[in-house]
């Protein structure tokens, strides 16, 4: 019993030596998907089901939010027209943005790399314009507005800049 109590797990290091994270990932094709990479994957699903809703709502109250804005353009008139043709160009830039998400989630599921590192790019991005946000223009950050989305941007971080994800990504690359 007393040498149960002796025996302690290895513990990863709080600073790791640059050589040692240098090192190459082991050559393994028949690695097995680890749960960092579907956690990631389910996290951008997630942010597309978000995407999805935010594009719903657009558009069941775009009168609400057409008429509230005062456009003052010289030469062009606020029309209905004009607002139904903003709200459609909207909704196609939207679209196309929760297609790409949705593409990014199949093949973070399979170990796309390429799709794992610009998933993480642009969640950096989104992170840093809203620091930026809130430094330059003191944005609040709350529940109803930037919280969420900074969340999944970090938790994605977080999952697919793991280790596990990452030779999972590159399993197939020959060293």
């Amino acid at each position: 019993m007393s040498e149960e109590r002796n025996v302690r797990p290895e513990r990863r290091p709080s600073y790791e030596p640059v050589t040692r994270l240098l090192q190459p990932i082991a050559h393994d094709p028949a690695m097995s998907r680890p749960s960092t990479t579907v956690t990631g994957a389910a996290l951008v699903l997630l942010s597309a089901l978000v995407g999805i809703g935010s594009m719903a709502e657009l558009a069941v109250n775009w009168k609400s939010y057409a008429s509230a804005v005062v456009l003052d353009l010289d030469g062009i008139d606020a029309t209905p027209d004009l607002a139904d043709a903003s709200l459609a160009v909207l909704l196609v830039v939207f679209g196309a943005a929760v297609v790409i998400q949705l593409v990014c989630v199949i093949l973070l599921f399979f170990g796309s790399n390429l799709a794992r590192v610009a998933v993480m790019t642009v969640a950096t991005l989104s992170i840093a314009s809203a620091f930026a946000s809130w430094w330059a223009r003191d944005q609040e950050i709350t529940l109803f507005t930037t919280l969420p989305a900074l969340a999944l941007d970090i938790l994605v971080l977080l999952a697919l800049s793991s280790r596990s994800a990452a030779a999972y990504a590159r399993r197939n690359e020959k060293r």
